[in-house]
């Protein structure tokens, strides 16, 4: 196993996946990745919940993460989107993701199954069994209706190659109490870019973010500040980008992602049902946020 967990860190971009006419625009996405690594984001997930891996065929999904890792070319870590909440697909898609040279993998928690804790607990130690690449859990229950506790993730901290967690509880007491629970070196990646500020006071180690999308240079900014442990400029930052942050998730997303996008020429202002693209007032509420930012 390559040991990418140091290098887990700072602002890692949800990707959007890029479409035109149904279909991925490859030339799109690739362009918009060697984008997001010259405005200075720190790590890529292709095929996250941004990047509609719901509405993706398992085609498209491979071909999105192929894409990116190529493109990438070793300049960043790429964080595959790999998870399922059946355990059998999730193996396929972290042995895919693996086999074209991603570094580690992000699997979500099983939505809609509604398992225990220790169905919990065995689906990802499969999953590691089967697969000897680094794993990040994705910690959602905003989505998955379940929320793993801090005991079941200190039993995957010591599973070798389960290396850390994306964090999308909102909930800033998690982070201190997995740091002092989970094993040495276990990584801290928060999933909610209005919160990351705390989080990495906590002790965070990064944010897998949907803002990124539209304001890399930004988020990277705010993420290096909080590595250094400059909290004040952090906070200015914070001021800067939290109406874009609001404005990101002001309709289901990847919409508002994806609108934003296209207003920097970037992609379409596609999406695959049932997101559908943004109402009026909720594209005047993107643009207004992303001028805000100084973006547009």
């Amino acid at each position: 196993m390559r040991d990418v967990r140091e290098a887990i860190r700072g602002s890692i971009p949800a990707l959007i996946t890029p479409m035109r006419g149904g279909a991925i625009d490859e030339a799109a996405f690739r362009n918009f990745v060697a984008w997001q690594i010259a405005q200075g984001s720190h790590g890529l997930v292709p095929m996250g919940t941004t990047g509609e891996s719901a509405t993706v065929s398992h085609e498209e999904h491979m071909r999105a993460v192929e894409l990116c890792v190529e493109e990438a070319n070793g300049r960043v870590p790429v964080i595959a989107g790999a998870g399922s909440n059946a355990t059998a697909e999730a193996i396929a898609l972290t042995r895919h993701a693996k086999e074209v040279g991603a570094d580690a993998v992000l699997s979500v928690e099983p939505y809609y199954n509604k398992p225990s804790q220790e169905g919990l607990y065995r689906h990802f130690a499969a999953i590691a069994e089967a697969v000897d690449i680094p794993i990040l859990v994705y910690n959602i229950p905003g989505r998955c209706v379940i929320e793993m506790s801090v005991e079941t993730m200190a039993r995957l901290s010591r599973i070798a190659n389960i290396v850390g967690v994306k964090d999308a509880t909102a909930n800033l007491m998690r982070p201190s109490r997995e740091r002092l629970a989970c094993a040495k070196g276990w990584r801290l990646i928060s999933g909610e870019d209005g919160t990351a500020l705390g989080y990495m006071a906590h002790g965070g180690h990064g944010c897998i973010s949907v803002t990124a999308n539209v304001a890399p240079r930004l988020c990277a900014q705010f993420q290096n500040a909080c590595m250094k442990g400059d909290f004040a400029a952090a906070l200015a930052l914070q001021d800067k980008l939290m109406p874009l942050h609001d404005a990101m998730f002001v309709e289901p997303s990847p919409a508002p992602a994806k609108y934003g996008a296209s207003l920097l020429g970037l992609c379409e202002n596609e999406v695959r049902l049932p997101i559908v693209p943004l109402s009026e007032p909720a594209e005047k509420r993107v643009r207004e946020a992303m001028a805000n930012a100084g973006i547009i």
